[in-house]
């Protein structure tokens, strides 16, 4: 996907002014492009649209107006842009009950490391690949980016929706598959096609 340039953000006041309808696009738009895999996994596709929406919240909330730190937020954000024939997500994993948060954030410890995440599509699996940096031996972030990269054989497949196409996490314990909607399909699809 092309990296986002300082000219396809809106400056601050602009963007204040058009922020509700702007937002409420990009909400519709995540919706589409997240799935929950089992009660504590939740991965979220990202694309141009949904990632120049981060960076316009980003400056807005912390106000940043010099060029330098606009393009800082620039750099981070088109790190996490899918590839050529890649997919990008944001996996997040959602703990709520703080009585049993330890015993989960111990047990996800690793999640990051080996085949644990996959797309799964005529009889293939694709692992994720995740960006370092998010954990250690002793600790675990919530949030992580992950990259698929889906065979020619496995885009034909996606494109049938005739065909089942399956996301899976497995890990300590955490086993959890989920069919992947017809409407992240086309998501994935445009993506792929870029």
């Amino acid at each position: 996907m092309k990296p986002l340039m300082r000219e396809d953000l809106l400056p601050l006041e602009e963007y204040e002014q058009q922020r509700d309808a702007y937002r409420s696009r990009i909400v519709a738009l995540k919706q589409r492009r997240r799935v929950s895999v089992g009660p504590l996994i939740t991965l979220v596709f990202e694309n141009r649209e949904t990632l120049r929406f981060q960076i316009q919240e980003m400056i807005r909330a912390e106000r940043i107006l010099e060029s330098a730190k606009v393009q800082d937020e620039l750099d981070v954000y088109n790190e996490l842009l899918p590839s050529r024939n890649e997919l990008s997500a944001t996996l997040l994993i959602e703990i709520t009950d703080a009585a049993t948060m330890k015993e989960w954030l111990d047990r996800f410890m690793g999640l990051d490391r080996g085949k644990t995440v996959a797309i799964m599509a005529g009889g293939e699996s694709v692992f994720g690949r995740f960006e370092g940096g998010h954990s250690h031996e002793t600790k675990i972030s919530a949030v992580h980016f992950v990259r698929f990269r889906p065979s020619d054989a496995m885009k034909e497949v996606l494109a049938d929706l005739r065909q089942p196409v399956s996301l899976m996490v497995d890990h300590n314990g955490y086993r959890e598959t989920v069919p992947v909607p017809g409407s992240l399909r086309e998501e994935w699809l445009a993506d792929l096609s870029v």
